[in-house]
């Protein structure tokens, strides 16, 4: 499955309009590291558990938007919520949603690309970010 088909299948979801561009962005976000970079704060965070379902085959184990705030922590969410018009409750409810599917969808052999954080730059790239 190529990227454009992870991202269609979030399009005209329950979401803000921008969301999946900033979950995009996050994973461009050089103090996150790409999507490796997310599974070693998730794992730092105490949510090895969580992540690994979500990067595995099998079904995703849910986060809270509590757990999801602990591990990205505030200035994440705050940028985020400043960028949508949201404050940052909002965005960590939205993302514990969104942020599951698209590791899966990003992942679906059950392992994380090689190039590890890359794949952010791919998705920045059709969101013309480098």
């Amino acid at each position: 499955m190529g990227i454009l088909d992870v991202l269609s299948q979030f399009s005209g979801g329950n979401h803000p309009e921008g969301m999946l561009e900033a979950v995009t962005t996050m994973l461009n976000d050089p103090r996150i590291g790409g999507l490796q970079g997310l599974v070693t704060k998730f794992q730092q965070g105490g949510m090895s558990g969580v992540i690994a379902t979500w990067v595995g085959t099998g079904q995703n184990q849910p986060i809270s938007p509590d757990q999801l705030q602990s591990v990205l922590g505030n200035e994440h969410l705050q940028q985020i919520a400043s960028q949508l018009g949201l404050n940052p409750q909002e965005v960590a409810g939205h993302l514990a949603q969104l942020l599951p599917q698209v590791v899966d969808k990003l992942t679906p052999d059950g392992t994380i690309p090689q190039d590890g954080g890359g794949l952010g730059g791919m998705l920045g790239g059709l969101f013309g970010r480098s």
